[in-house]
């Protein structure tokens, strides 16, 4: 494979090298490794840029760099290109159809695409019109047309998309200049359609096997309220039909567990514009939420954490010290009180601080370990709201640990260990991800050097596989990053845990040492929920509602047959509740088999059915929700069946 007058060295994923001519592309290198490679490609990654085919590759003065021809089998990056692919093949499609629409970006996005376009005075675009565009779409597609690549000089591509009333275009190149002093860009064209993009794609439109358009939804030109509105159409693209349709099956799924729809039904919480991003939580919410308190409270006491209470208003002085007054200084929200400018605070890290630099600390005291369920808030513009996922205001289950740097790798052992619990408990199954120094930081070598490995060999210590996210740590330090898949496949990240040693110098932190000398403590941060709100609202989709019996707002309901079977009922519910129940009689005068589908329509675990034959045996019928019936037992007897599960937070009821 090797070539003595080669000018290009690459280290292939296999650890072998391929060696090619000055000018080689893409297709080259891939036909060299193999012809069915070469048949399979997509594009190539080099180092860390994906270019095409069709691209030369780069030169690098001998330098041998890492390379990898990205094929179907490549996952989420393959999937990216063709997502890509085809929002360009949605633009072509829509311009054909609708000639006078102004075009502005399509890039691929998690689990799909979008376009956004500027149609003309009184075109407007709706769901009903995907079938068309789509048909018009598989006609490029089926075309097996090429994505070509031309690098042109700005003002040739100015004059092109001012000639062709592409006003959105001529913005893009003329921001281009002036930022980046660019000299030429990329356009990309297949079949009739041009656009200014810096790709890559993949060799043609044939590479797209399935899409489907999905929504229709108005997007602020660049995001900014005082632009025109544009109409943004979203769609996705898989490699195969069967991919496509169940990835659409588990759209279905996460529309029927949508936790804001379920919020409703369940009377769990409620939204109001009169404080918007700021949810109203119901009885039956509050239920979950002290369920939820109640664990992280009992589990923070049994670790050592001592829970503490901080305000919420803060001399703005305090923002700036902390650093939070350069970096979130948008994102915060701000009074005067008495001619004193005051701000909410965002985060509960600087606060703890002033816990901690209240009184001397000695060595023997380390660590300090300080957790609360602290309301902050944070401004996110409305049009980025969703529900639970996505507030202004919310309490992190916050902690942090002040310890020495001898005892960083025990502690955020402890952190792990407690995550475990808790994600096990709820029924998540975590991914771990280890983000490192960023090139713009703070601290030494050295420093990041010991933090990273104090990370590393708590994860090797507790036998974790873990991914490695090249410079994605935090400005003040690296961080371990959780992860978790719900019952019908989606990601979310809940927990981190995050070495900070910027924070503890910004506010001069020290304590006394064995030595009688001052040293600075390191600072740990430690969210393992998130934030209440958000944990509530990935639960209520992941158990899409059916709760397990600890954290469910009605445990069990007492079903009387008939109105002459209401005293022996309501004597059943009194001795429930004296036990601990959360327990409801249903007194109305409907059947038993609609009170039955009501109880199950409110996912409550248990249905007790009392009739004649209940109240003669002094006994309650217990039917489980989506089970049936399970036989008879005594008050007493099911009490305690409740009591055994409550106590043991069983996952399922």
């Amino acid at each position: 494979m090797a070539d003595v007058a080669a000018q290009l060295v690459f280290e292939l994923p296999d650890g072998t090298t391929l060696a090619l001519s000055e000018g080689a592309t893409g297709t080259d290198a891939a036909a060299a490794i193999g012809p069915g490679l070469a048949r399979a490609a997509l594009a190539v990654k080099v180092g860390d840029e994906v270019r095409d085919l069709a691209r030369p590759l780069p030169s690098d003065n001998g330098r041998v760099r890492k390379l990898e021809v990205i094929t179907e089998r490549s996952g989420a990056r393959a999937l990216e290109l063709i997502r890509h692919d085809t929002a360009h093949v949605l633009a072509t499609a829509v311009m054909e159809l609708y000639p006078g629409v102004k075009i502005s970006i399509g890039p691929p996005i998690e689990d799909g695409f979008y376009y956004d376009f500027d149609f003309p005075d009184g075109v407007t675009l709706s769901d009903s019109d995907f079938e068309r565009i789509e048909a018009k779409m598989r006609e490029h597609v089926d075309a097996d047309e090429p994505f070509v690549r031309e690098d042109v000089s700005v003002g040739d591509a100015l004059a092109r998309f001012a000639r062709e009333g592409q006003d959105y275009k001529v913005e893009l190149i003329e921001d281009l200049i002036r930022d980046d002093g660019v000299e030429t860009v990329s356009l990309y064209t297949n079949g009739p359609f041009t656009d200014l993009c810096r790709g890559p794609h993949s060799p043609s439109t044939k590479r797209i096997k399935a899409f489907k358009l999905q929504s229709v939804a108005g997007a602020y030109w660049r995001g900014d309220a005082s632009k025109p509105m544009l109409t943004r159409v979203y769609g996705t693209a898989f490699f195969s039909a069967k991919d496509l349709e169940e990835y659409l099956h588990r759209l279905e799924q996460a529309r029927a567990r949508d936790h804001r729809k379920l919020g409703r039904e369940l009377g769990l919480f409620m939204f109001s514009e009169i404080s918007q991003g700021a949810p109203f939580w119901l009885p039956a919410g509050v239920v979950v939420w002290n369920a939820l308190t109640d664990l992280w409270r009992e589990q923070n006491r049994a670790r050592g954490y001592t829970e503490v209470r901080t305000p919420i208003l803060y001399d703005v002085e305090l923002w700036k010290q902390s650093g939070h007054w350069d970096k979130y200084r948008n994102n915060m929200y701000f009074t005067d009180v008495e001619g004193r400018q005051m701000g909410l605070k965002p985060m509960n890290c600087p606060a703890h601080v002033q816990i901690f630099k209240a009184d001397r600390r000695s060595y023997r005291e380390l660590p300090i370990r300080l957790a609360e369920q602290g309301l902050v808030h944070r401004h996110e513009p409305s049009g980025v709201l969703h529900g639970l996922l996505r507030v202004r205001q919310f309490s992190q289950d916050d902690a942090h640990i002040f310890c020495t740097e001898a005892q960083i790798e025990d502690e955020v052992l402890r952190c792990l260990d407690l995550a475990y619990y808790l994600y096990e408990l709820l029924g998540f199954d975590p991914r771990v991800e280890l983000s490192t120094r960023p090139d713009n930081r703070l601290g030494t070598d050295e420093t990041w050097d010991h933090a990273e490995g104090a990370l590393a060999g708590a994860l090797r210590r507790r036998g974790l596989e873990y991914d490695i996210a090249e410079g994605e740590g935090t400005f003040y330090g690296p961080k371990i990053d959780l992860h978790m898949t719900d019952s019908i496949g989606r990601s979310w990240q809940l927990g981190t845990v995050q070495l900070d040693y910027m924070m503890p110098a910004r506010f001069e932190l020290a304590y006394t040492g064995e030595d009688n000398a001052e040293h600075r403590p390191v600072m740990i941060h430690r969210a393992l929920f998130g934030s209440f709100e958000r944990l509530i609202g990935i639960l209520t989709e992941h158990y899409g509602g059916d709760f397990p019996l600890w954290l469910a707002p009605v445990q069990a309901i007492v079903l009387p047959i008939a109105d002459r079977h209401l005293e022996y009922g309501a004597g059943v519910h009194d001795r429930l509740r004296e036990q601990g129940v959360r327990v409801e009689l249903d007194e109305r005068s409907e059947s038993v088999s609609k009170k039955v589908r009501d109880a199950e329509l409110r996912r409550i675990p248990y249905m007790l059915v009392v009739g004649d034959r209940e109240a003669e045996g002094n006994v309650v019928a217990v039917r489980e929700h989506r089970v049936g019936d399970t036989g008879t037992l005594t008050v007493a007897e099911f009490a305690a069946r409740i009591e055994e599960l409550v106590s043991t937070r069983a996952p399922r009821f």
